[in-house]
């Protein structure tokens, strides 16, 4: 196991009935005017909209608001935040959505309080030296956001979708209420799981050696997301269920399952061009990309693949070919999320072969090779893309 340290200050309310709360962990984290961050109309039909609304005006706290975040969150609407939230001067950005939702609100709490052009966190210009509080109501279990210090944004005039992390942006309080996924539509439901368990993957597939708690842990958030999400996708009102894979979101993503150990990230890093260039949902184009990945490194270390199988899948170990029981645990990876209905290839989401190149040349702009479990050259990048046609 690596040195590492390790900082995780984010106070959760899980469970039925906790956005009650909002007002008084606002108070508690020093909020006296918010900027309440949102995304399109999902919360608006559901009623949680008017809840919360309802909540602040109740408790006295002013607000003024902006929607209209997207899937692959975009830098245009980020500026329009931060100079609202400079305008109106707040001093609190509360989430409402999903983790394109808090990632915005990260970006806006970063970006009003820094001299120059907030994009140059995600440019590798300059790093987060100070932020607004956050603090998130979670709509669907997913991308992690609500316990992470990381934000992803989309460039909308080069399409480059790129990272910035901080363990300022960290949020303040997240309120966790299953309740509020079970309306999600069953697309949605399956995207997040398949992030969740690519969230864990990046840190499981790893080279460093003797990282047995970590290992079990990440084991142990794949085994419960995989036998949560038929459960959920046959039932969409499993509280249950649904308790239990969002907070499996949480923890696949504010690294207590990667502390100590190399992570790979190539994967995401593929993904996040081909979600940039085509507007995929994020899991779904995960769903693409991460069985090719598979696929491909396991001729070159197949070493955790195997465990993959065999501690994840209940694969039995075929000890006169491992790489044969390694397979039969990518192909029961496949039938998963073949059976919660996520796409398989570039034309199950309206990806084109052309596109291959440019998409290349955007995950290696800064670098000669991606990953770390299995250092991918170009030719190598490509030939993962090409295997997802």
């Amino acid at each position: 196991m690596d040195n590492f340290t390790y900082f995780s200050p984010t106070y959760f309310d899980f469970g039925r009935g906790a956005q009650a709360h909002v007002a008084d962990l606002i108070r508690k984290y020093g909020g006296s005017k918010v900027l309440l961050h949102y995304g399109g109309g999902s919360i608006k039909k559901s009623g949680l909209y008017d809840e919360i609304v309802k909540i602040l005006s109740d408790a006295g706290i002013p607000f003024v608001e902006l929607g209209g975040v997207k899937p692959n969150p975009r830098n245009g609407l980020v500026y329009e935040g931060i100079e609202l939230a400079r305008k109106e001067q707040v001093d609190f950005v509360l989430a409402v959505g999903g983790g394109s939702v808090i990632d915005s609100s990260k970006a806006i709490a970063a970006g009003s309080v820094y001299d120059g052009d907030f994009m140059d966190f995600y440019r590798g210009k300059a790093s987060i030296e100070k932020a607004l509080p956050v603090g998130t109501i979670l709509t669907i279990a997913a991308a992690g956001s609500e316990g992470s210090p990381v934000t992803v944004i989309t460039d909308e005039e080069t399409l480059i979708k790129k990272g910035a992390r901080s363990d300022l942006l960290r949020p303040k309080f997240s309120i966790l209420n299953p309740e509020l996924t079970c309306t999600l539509p069953p697309y949605q439901t399956a995207a997040g799981a398949t992030d969740i368990i690519m969230h864990i993957c990046e840190r499981y597939f790893s080279n460093t050696e003797e990282v047995e708690i970590t290992d079990r842990m990440c084991e142990a958030v794949l085994k419960t997301v995989i036998y949560e999400t038929p459960r959920v996708m046959k039932d969409p009102d499993n509280y249950e269920a649904r308790a239990n894979i969002m907070w499996s979101g949480m923890l696949a993503h504010n690294n207590i399952c990667g502390v100590g150990r190399e992570q790979d990230w190539a994967s995401h890093h593929m993904e996040h061009e081909l979600s940039a260039l085509y507007d995929v949902t994020h899991g779904a184009g995960l769903a693409v990309i991460a069985p090719k990945w598979m696929r491909y490194v396991l001729e070159i270390n197949p070493h955790k693949l195997v465990q993959f199988a065999t501690r994840v899948w209940d694969i039995p170990m075929d000890e006169n070919d491992s790489k044969a029981t390694a397979l039969k645990g990518i192909e029961a990876f496949e039938a998963f999320l073949k059976e919660i209905g996520m796409p398989e290839t570039f034309a199950d989401v309206g990806a084109k072969k052309e596109d291959i190149e440019l998409m290349t040349d955007k995950v290696l702009r800064t670098k000669d090779t991606e990953g770390f479990y299995v250092k991918l050259k170009r030719d190598d990048v490509i030939k993962i893309y090409e295997n997802c046609v």
